[in-house]
Parts: structure tokens; C-alpha cells; sequence
């Protein structure tokens, strides 16, 4: 079974940058859909951004709230999957997990914590 470790969180300033990796412990290629969540204390974890395969291409959808600010993007070659984060707010401080949904089983990573000071 693939398993998903995720890193590169930490504390950054608004208005700075940070990109995530997810590493997968297995091929992701035959994987459709690679999300990524978060989830800031007290409230519910939400979609943040998933990336999906067609064929040769590649679809990309975001929540709203990090729309022309976030990047999502996947190298199967190498089993990762990235999130490009720039211009980072305080209300995007939240745990950021790496997700994925084979038939009705969920996979997640451990989670890593980003930090936005104002």
C-alpha cells in the first residue's frame, strides 16, 4: 500500500513562499486524483487543491481561497507531488496533509504544519 510523507512546512511571514512536498512510497502513476487538505485548529479539514490525470494531461483545481496564489503540480516519474504556496496569509495557517482515493480507500500523510505570521 502507498503511504504519503509529507515535508517542507514551517513558519514563514505574510507574503512570503513555501512549496510542500508529498513523497509517495509507491508508484502514484496509475493514481487519477492527488489532493492536497489542510486543516487549521477548531475547524474542518478542506480541500486545498487537486491534480489529476487525463491521459497525457494533467487538470488542476483550486479552492477558492487560494486561487492564483497556490501550485499544485505531480512528477510521476519520481512520486511526488508539490504545493507551490506564495503570498501567504495568517489564515492560511493550518496542518497541510497529502491525500489520495483509491476505490473508497483514503491514504493520507502525516501532515506538515505551516505557519504565517502577520
Amino acid at each position: 500500500q502507498v503511504q504519503l510523507v509529507e515535508s517542507g512546512g514551517g513558519l514563514v511571514q505574510a507574503g512570503g513562499s513555501l512549496r510542500l512536498s508529498c513523497a509517495a512510497s509507491g508508484s502514484i502513476f496509475s493514481i487519477n486524483t492527488m489532493d492536497w487538505y489542510r486543516q487549521a485548529p477548531g475547524k474542518q479539514r478542506e480541500l486545498v487543491a487537486g491534480i489529476t490525470l487525463r491521459g497525457s494531461t494533467r487538470y488542476a483545481n483550486y479552492a477558492n481561497f487560494v486561487k492564483g496564489r497556490f501550485t499544485i503540480s505531480r512528477d510521476n516519474a519520481k512520486n511526488m507531488v508539490y504545493l507551490q504556496m506564495n503570498s501567504l496569509e495568517p489564515e492560511d495557517t493550518a496542518v497541510y496533509y497529502c491525500h489520495f482515493r483509491l476505490g473508497l480507500v483514503d491514504t493520507w500523510g502525516q501532515g506538515t504544519q505551516v505557519t504565517v505570521s502577520s
